[in-house]
């Protein structure tokens, strides 16, 4: 299957991109271990506009610094200190938007995902939740600001396309700081999966 090329990480609009992320692939390759499995849930955040963004206002850091490249870069960061998240740099250079990937259905290397994650069988909540997955696909920081293009974390098309009438369109999660931005609907999954994270409906 195909890597997702440059030209798809740098459209414009991220919400939308955020949708067309669901379905497809994400892989690892850590310690010589392969993993992966079919996003069903993403998280859009745009930018210098977004009150929930980390780059809201332009705020540029040492850790921010990433969602200002050019998309098709990862953004891995540390959440409340426990938690890694993976998320997808987006947007032509300098326009730092990016998407969270929160659920995933496991089909590659599950018996190391289950390993990684601490567990004897197979359960939603191995991959369900984006530091959960992070953890079943062995992401840390050191897999931070890596070229989804490469050789140790990418997205792959096997044409997988979901309709309309299967995606669901809700506020983020975690968010309340981001005032009437909280509201947006900017989540977005997969109706029914059981590998997204609660709530769902």
């Amino acid at each position: 299957m195909p890597k997702l090329p440059y030209s798809f990480y740098q459209q414009d609009h991220v919400t939308d991109l955020a949708m067309q992320l669901l379905g497809k692939q994400l892989f690892t390759l850590v310690d010589g271990k392969l993993t992966g499995g079919t996003i069903v849930e993403t998280e859009a955040y745009n930018g210098i506009a977004d009150k929930a963004s980390h780059a809201y206002g332009g705020r540029f850091t040492p850790r921010t610094s990433t969602m200002y490249e050019a998309g098709g870069i990862s953004y891995v960061y540390l959440c409340y200190g426990i938690h890694h998240l993976f998320n997808v740099v987006t947007a032509p250079k300098n326009t730092p938007h990016a998407v969270l990937i929160r659920g995933l259905m496991p089909t590659v290397g599950l018996e190391t995902m289950l390993e990684r994650r601490k567990m004897t069988s197979l359960a939603p909540r191995l991959t369900a939740g984006p530091g959960a997955l992070a953890q079943a696909l062995g992401i840390n920081k050191a897999l931070n600001a890596k070229d989804l293009l490469g050789e140790e974390i990418w997205i792959e098309d096997n044409g997988l396309i979901f309709s309309p009438e299967q995606i669901v369109a809700s506020p983020r999660i975690g968010v309340d700081y981001a005032e009437d931005h909280a509201l947006l609907p900017w989540r977005f999954y997969i109706k029914g999966n059981k590998y997204v994270s609660k709530p769902n409906a």
